[in-house]
C-alpha cells in the first residue's frame, strides 16, 4: 500500500475512533479530519469538494426548510394526537404505529424526508406522556432504513443504482425488494416491543390525558397549511418523476423549499433557515471529504476488487459477498461513496462473463440500505434524527444505539441473504 493510502487509512480510523468516543462533537471531528486529508496533500481541495455529494446536502436542506415551515401550521401536533388516539394512548402501541408510518413514508418519500416529518411528531407525543423519546426515535431510524429499501427513491443507494442500470425501474424495485422489506418489518415489530417496553411506561393519568386531547384546534394556520401541503405534494410527485424530468432530487427539494418561501413571504425565511440542522450538514461535508482520501488513494477499490476476486465469478458467491460486504461497509462508512465504487465494479463483472447481474444489483441495494442501520453514522436518516434529538436535549449515544441496532441489522441481512438465495440463485 502506498504511503498516501496508509495516511488516509490512519486519518480515517483516528477520526472514526474520536466519533465513537463522543469526547469531541462528531461535526468537529469530521470537518477536521476532512481538512487534514487536504492539508496533508492526500487529496487536493477541488478533489475533496468533488466527493461531497451536494445532491444529498441539497435534498436535506430543501426538505428541512419545507418541514420547518409546515411545523408552524400545527400539522405535526394534529398527527401526533391522531396517532396516539389510534393507539389508545399506550406508549408501546404508539411506538409501533409511528415506526410503521415511518417505514411506509420512507418507501414513498425518502427516509430523510420522513424522519424530518416524524421527529417533531414524536417529541410532541413523548412530552405529553413524559417518557423518553429515545426508543421511539431508534425504532423510527431502523424503520426508515428498512422502508426506504423498498423503492427506487427510498434511499440514496437505490437512486444511484437505478440511475446506473436503466432497466431497474421504480416498479422493479418494489417487485424485487418490497417482499423482503415486508418480512423484515414484520420481524422487527415484536423485537421493538421486547426491547423497549420497559423504558416507555406511562402512568394511567398520562394515558387518560392523551386520550382527552382534542384534534380540533391544533391546526393554527389553515391557509399556510394549504400552501405547505400543496408544495409538499408537488415536491413528492416530482420525486417520483425526477428521472423522467431529468432533474436531480436536490433541485426538486430546493425548488419546493424556495417556492414555499415565495408563497409564504420573507418573514418565514429567517426562521426556516435557523432551523436547518447545519451541524449535520457540515458533518456530511467533513465525512465526504474524509472518505475521499480512501477513494482517491484506491483503498476502497482495492478492498472491493480483492473481495470480488475471491468469488471466482460465481453468481451465488458474488451475490452473498456483495450483500455482506455492502452491509458491513455501510454500517461503518457512508454508503454513498461505497455504492459509487461498487457500481462500476459490478458492471465490469458483467463484461468478464457473468451474464445475470440482477442478483448482484439487488444484493448491493439490500446490503447498502439495510447496513445503514448498523451504527449512528450509517445513513443520512440516522444522522438527521440524532441531530434533531440532541437539539431537543436527548442525545442518542453512539454505542448505546449500536448495541441494539447492529444485531437487528445483522438479523435483517441474514434474512435478505436467504431471500436472495431462494428467489434468484436456486
Amino acid at each position: 500500500m502506498e504511503q498516501q493510502a496508509i495516511w488516509a487509512v490512519i486519518i480515517f480510523l483516528a477520526s472514526y475512533a474520536l466519533i465513537i468516543s463522543e469526547k469531541i462533537h462528531r461535526t468537529i471531528v469530521a470537518m477536521l479530519g476532512g481538512l487534514i486529508v487536504v492539508v496533508f496533500g492526500i487529496v487536493d481541495q477541488d478533489t475533496a469538494l468533488h466527493h461531497v455529494d451536494f445532491n444529498t446536502l441539497g435534498l436535506l436542506i430543501g426538505m428541512m426548510i419545507i418541514v420547518s415551515i409546515t411545523a408552524d401550521t400545527g400539522l405535526f401536533k394534529y398527527i401526533a394526537i391522531w396517532s396516539a388516539k389510534k393507539a389508545k394512548g399506550q406508549p408501546v402501541r404508539i411506538m409501533i404505529v409511528l415506526a410503521l408510518i415511518t417505514a411506509v413514508g420512507s418507501a414513498f418519500l425518502d427516509n430523510v424526508t420522513t424522519v424530518l416529518l416524524m421527529v417533531p411528531v414524536t417529541f410532541s407525543i413523548t412530552r405529553q406522556l413524559r417518557v423518553t423519546p429515545i426508543p421511539f426515535l431508534m425504532t423510527q431510524i431502523m424503520a426508515s432504513n428498512v422502508g426506504g429499501t423498498a423503492t427506487l427513491i427510498g434511499d440514496p443507494p437505490n437512486i444511484m443504482i437505478g440511475s446506473a442500470v436503466k432497466e431497474l425501474t421504480f416498479m422493479a424495485f418494489i417487485g424485487n425488494l418490497g417482499p423482503i422489506v415486508l418480512i423484515i418489518m414484520a420481524s422487527y415489530m415484536p423485537l421493538f416491543v421486547l426491547l423497549f417496553r420497559r423504558q416507555i411506561q406511562a402512568s394511567p393519568e398520562r394515558i387518560r390525558d392523551i386520550m382527552a386531547l382534542e384534534q380540533s384546534g391544533t391546526i393554527t394556520d389553515a391557509r399556510l397549511l394549504i400552501k405547505c401541503l400543496t408544495v409538499l405534494g408537488l415536491t413528492i410527485a416530482a420525486f417520483f418523476l425526477h428521472q423522467l424530468l431529468h432533474v436531480e432530487s436536490a433541485a426538486v427539494a430546493l425548488g419546493g423549499a424556495f417556492i414555499l418561501l415565495l408563497l409564504t413571504g420573507e418573514h418565514h425565511m429567517e426562521e426556516a433557515f435557523s432551523r436547518v440542522e447545519w451541524m449535520t450538514i457540515f458533518f456530511f461535508v467533513g465525512l465526504f471529504s474524509l472518505v475521499s482520501g480512501l477513494v482517491e488513494t484506491g483503498v476502497i477499490s482495492e478492498l472491493a476488487a480483492q473481495a470480488i476476486e475471491l468469488t471466482g465469478g460465481n453468481v451465488a458467491a458474488s451475490s452473498m459477498l456483495i450483500l455482506w460486504l455492502s452491509a458491513i461497509a455501510s454500517a461503518f462508512l457512508d454508503n454513498i461513496p461505497f455504492v459509487a465504487t461498487m457500481i462500476p465494479m459490478i458492471q465490469e463483472m458483467g463484461s468478464m462473463g457473468i451474464r445475470d447481474l440482477e442478483p448482484l444489483w439487488w444484493s448491493l441495494a439490500l446490503g447498502a440500505c439495510l447496513g445503514g442501520n448498523g451504527t449512528l453514522i450509517g445513513s443520512s436518516a440516522n444522522l438527521i434524527t440524532a441531530g434533531l434529538s440532541a437539539k431537543e436535549g436527548h442525545p442518542i449515544r453512539f454505542m448505546a444505539y449500536m448495541k441494539i441496532a447492529l444485531p437487528l441489522m445483522l438479523l435483517s441481512v441474514f434474512m435478505a441473504a436467504g431471500y436472495i438465495y431462494l428467489r434468484y440463485l436456486m
